[in-house]
């Protein structure tokens, strides 16, 4: 097992949240070893606490002190009033894992009302996977941990996203067609990484735009998903209106996206770079701490940045490029990003095995890059 970032809060409960796979009941397993173990998968647990939520303080012995995990919690909502009773009357510490925040509180539940943090499992990082992090392996699989002990990962990945579909889709009533769900999914794929137009996306998969964005929410209550906002503070410039569209791991992306003869292998491959690029800053600017909220840049007549970030820490532009020698028409995006933002910190990160400088963007070979992003983020 990879030792993970992710830090406990000390002598406070918590929420975790998480893709399904992505290491919670395992890492909290190994730290929390003298825990109690809730799993509400386990079928007559489900039922009996469903049935009757008042008996989890039975589960719990009166002189129990250490901490107590239930898994999937969003699967019995209800035990939520029970947990806030016994945090207050018996001062206990809990571990509350689950998909979506977002879902418990569209069900009216109590969260705690600041009783519990919330923290989020992501996918490894490249930091975290050490010697094991391979860049050209990263953009087939992605770094859910299993991928790193299974024979076939494409097989893990193809059987991951049935999964999904059914036990979280289908098991949770989230929608009633699986089939068009399932064809919203591959259409989405074309997507990735890219301005989204939800119309378009909707003709593709032959559903209604209305069905649609509900699919997307879904897909965000998963935390499968995530849409990524315009840069538009104090613009200076008339820029796109749509979001950016990118499924949360490289390997899940390429199990998703349809191929044959008509699909182009560079458009895959630079989707997978981009995406990988996104998740690995997602995991670095939460398990650090480092307080950016994460955007793209795109003016109306085509100038992009694949990356902003902006917090009180500063401002930096991320560009993407898998080419080993860039050509001067391709710094024109993050050239034009530094006339608007003169105080922002500029990058490019692209396929060559030099560090160099090039005028006030610093270019950094992918691999170094991607490793040292939690220095980068840092001292910005």
């Amino acid at each position: 097992m990879y030792s993970r970032i992710l830090k406990i809060p000390e002598e406070k409960s918590f929420f975790l949240f998480g893709p399904r796979a992505t290491g919670k009941t395992t890492w909290l397993k190994k730290v929390f070893p003298d825990g109690i173990y809730i799993d509400l998968l386990e079928s007559e647990l489900f039922h009996s606490l469903l049935a009757s939520p008042e008996r989890l303080a039975q589960l719990i012995p009166n002189q129990f002190h250490d901490w107590i995990i239930i898994d999937e919690i969003q699967r019995v909502p209800q035990l939520l009033n029970e947990v806030h009773r016994l945090i207050e009357q018996r001062h206990l510490k809990f571990v509350l894992t689950g998909s979506s925040a977002r879902k418990l509180r569209s069900k009216g539940v109590n969260l705690l009302a600041g009783r519990a943090l919330t923290r989020f499992m992501h996918p490894l990082t490249a930091a975290e996977l050490e010697n094991d992090f391979s860049l050209d392996n990263s953009l087939k699989f992605g770094h859910l941990p299993s991928i790193y002990s299974e024979k076939d990962p494409v097989d893990y990945l193809a059987g991951y996203v049935r999964t999904y579909l059914r036990e979280e889709v289908q098991q949770e009533g989230l929608t009633r067609n699986l089939q068009a769900f399932t064809r919203f999914l591959e259409a989405i794929s074309f997507s990735q990484a890219a301005t989204l137009n939800l119309s378009e996306v909707a003709r593709d998969c032959s559903v209604n735009r209305k069905l649609a964005e509900a699919y997307f929410y879904i897909l965000e209550d998963l935390l499968l998903g995530h849409r990524i906002p315009v840069f538009t503070k104090r613009a200076k410039r008339r820029m796109v209106a749509h979001p950016k569209f990118f499924l949360f791991d490289a390997g899940v992306y390429r199990a998703i996206r349809p191929r044959g003869p008509l699909d182009s292998p560079e458009e895959i491959e630079g989707a997978a770079l981009e995406t990988l690029l996104f998740q690995e800053i997602r995991a670095n600017n939460n398990l650090h701490r480092f307080g950016y909220d994460i955007y793209y840049w795109r003016t109306a007549n085509g100038h992009e940045v694949d990356f902003v970030l902006y917090g009180e820490k500063g401002l930096i532009g991320i560009e993407v490029k898998r080419a080993a020698k860039i050509r001067s028409r391709e710094f024109r995006g993050l050239k034009t990003f530094a006339k608007d933002y003169p105080m922002a910190t500029l990058y490019m990160f692209y396929g060559g095995d030099k560090r160099q400088t090039i005028g006030d963007i610093e270019l950094i070979p992918m691999n170094e890059a991607i490793l040292s992003l939690p220095d980068i983020l840092k001292n910005n």
